[in-house]
């Protein structure tokens, strides 16, 4: 059998292509971070089975010295890229203090080539080809012309689009709603107050709580170029809340940071989650010509 990672594999309603780095459902195209696609194909590799933390961090996190917090929270990122609902698996399920289990169908994908009756000409395929080329560049070209350096000085003061994803509860007994909630509406604050930011307010973001949107249709609702989202785990009067700022075009990670704090200190974490993100976007906007 050929191995996972260069053959197109059928993930419940996914096809997911290793080589490109990305899968995709009906028209749907999303693109996925290369360690958590390799954390997709552990999984797939052995789906039914309980995968441990353990074996994860050996496999998956090979040469890379993590705490299981990365594992908790790429499979929390997973998970929304699918669509899954945590509390109601159609992928992977948690199985509480044992690891992960996936649950969906797994098998090759069947492609389906055009029949030899309803493929063009080759040579009309060059035609159009050439034809669409040449086209592309007469745009291109009067796209280029038009900008002129006012406009890009325009775009450079332009604020930097952000928005903020419900918080996930990670806690092993799902209960701390109200906690997770005051963290992202207490961010999505901070981030709207800082002017060189444009960020939708908690109530837009609270519009996908449970909806299991993914990273790309999630931005389009907010309208949005970047997007934040975390998790908070608690132990006791402490908390631990891992956040990080993905770009919303082909979801890689910009920016991540996991905090320790009393649960009483969340005002001050929020103020530190808002400032990472807001460092981390300094360098990212147009510059002027």
């Amino acid at each position: 059998m050929n191995s996972p990672a260069t053959v197109k594999l059928r993930i419940g309603a996914w096809c997911v292509d290793p080589i490109a780095g990305q899968i995709s459902r009906g028209g749907e195209v999303v693109r996925v971070e290369a360690r958590t696609l390799r954390l997709l194909l552990d999984l797939a590799g052995h789906a039914g089975e309980v995968v441990s933390i353990e074996d994860l961090l050996d496999r998956v996190w090979a040469g890379v010295i993590v705490t299981p917090d990365s594992v908790y929270q790429a499979v929390a990122s997973l998970r929304r890229l699918l669509g899954d609902d945590p509390k109601d698996p159609s992928y992977i399920v948690t199985v509480p203090r044992l690891g992960y289990r996936l649950v969906a169908e797994v098998g090759p994908w069947a492609d389906r080539p055009l029949s030899p009756m309803s493929r063009p000409p080759a040579r009309t395929l060059t035609v159009l080809a050439m034809v669409a080329v040449a086209g592309l560049v007469v745009l291109a070209a009067a796209l280029v012309s038009q900008q002129s350096a006012g406009d890009r000085r325009a775009a450079a003061a332009q604020p930097v689009s952000v928005g903020v994803l419900p918080f996930l509860d990670l806690t092993d007994t799902m209960d701390q709603e109200a906690l997770v909630d005051d963290m992202t509406e207490g961010l999505a604050d901070r981030l709207s107050k800082d002017p060189t930011l444009r960020t939708p307010g908690f109530r837009a973001s609270f519009e996908l709580k449970g909806k299991h949107a993914t990273l790309a249709d999630a931005a389009r609702r907010l309208g949005v170029a970047y997007v934040v989202d975390g998790s908070l785990r608690k132990s006791g009067d402490h908390v631990r809340v891992a956040a990080r700022l993905m770009r919303a075009d082909n979801g890689f990670v910009v920016w991540s940071q996991t905090y320790d704090q009393p649960v009483g200190d969340l005002p001050a974490l929020q103020s530190a989650i808002a400032g990472g993100v807001a460092a981390a976007l300094a360098g990212r906007r147009p510059r002027p010509g």
